[in-house]
């Protein structure tokens, strides 16, 4: 199996309720909103696995930024850094499915670096949907379309997608830069103060200072047998 992060994402919606799950080699975290006549009505999240000890906290926050929110203003509705960005992404992607009927399965993998060389693919219920080159300061040297772009130049293209175009090209966006985690040291006891402040609930200014990270936080899946929500593998299609 080749060395890399590895991250899936699960989409349920039901009548009335959507549930959306993550787990990659740092988090595994739930969302379920409940909704009404395109209103979400009440917001509950779990943390079943977190790196940092004051994320839990990001739970509440999370249901204050939501309750109440039309569906359809979900993405508008920002506060990014002042959540936990995966709780965040979750909400936002289960109220982009809240109406459909079908679950969608995202099955992530960016390699580590080889002389500075990384790749990053999408499988969307196991098709593959985006497949990335990135080079040296993750400027992009495959698909042509992309060559020579930078990683954070890419709103102008996704903005240019369709709403299921739109939405893998962000996931495997927020991947790639989340992927940088496998080269840096982070062992249990590490001060949240050693990361930039502000850029999400656990390392705003105040609760960095007391916030650690949690000892067994990290899984590699890149070992044999080891998958991300192996648990609920039936539902992540073999690649076609």
């Amino acid at each position: 199996m080749q060395p890399g992060y590895r991250r899936r994402i699960l989409i349920e919606p039901a009548q009335g309720l959507v549930t959306a799950e993550l787990e990659d080699d740092y988090h595994r975290m739930v969302v379920i909103l409940g909704h009404d006549n395109g209103v979400i009505t009440s917001v509950a999240s779990e943390m079943k696995r977190s790196p940092w000890t004051m994320c839990p906290g990001a739970m509440a926050q999370l249901a204050e930024t939501f309750a109440g929110v039309a569906l359809t203003d979900v993405p508008k509705r920002g506060q990014k850094t002042q959540n936990c960005t995966h709780l965040h992404d979750l909400a936002i992607f289960g109220a982009a499915h809240a109406d459909e009927t079908a679950p969608v399965a995202y099955d992530v993998m960016v390699s580590d670096a080889a002389d500075g060389a990384r790749r990053a693919t999408l499988l969307r219920n196991g098709a593959l949907v985006l497949d990335w080159a990135l080079g040296q300061g993750d400027v992009f040297t495959a698909p042509a379309e992309l060559a020579g772009r930078q990683m954070g130049q890419l709103n102008e293209v996704i903005a240019q997608q369709d709403k299921q175009g739109a939405e893998a090209m962000r996931i495997l966006r927020w991947a790639a830069i989340v992927a940088h985690g496998r080269g840096r040291e982070m062992p249990a006891g590490m001060s949240a103060t050693e990361f930039p402040a502000g850029s999400c609930y656990n390392f705003q200014p105040g609760r960095a200072a007391q916030s650690f990270r949690r000892p067994g936080a990290d899984i590699d899946f890149s070992r044999p047998g080891a998958a991300p929500m192996a648990d609920r593998g039936e539902a992540f299609a073999a690649p076609d």
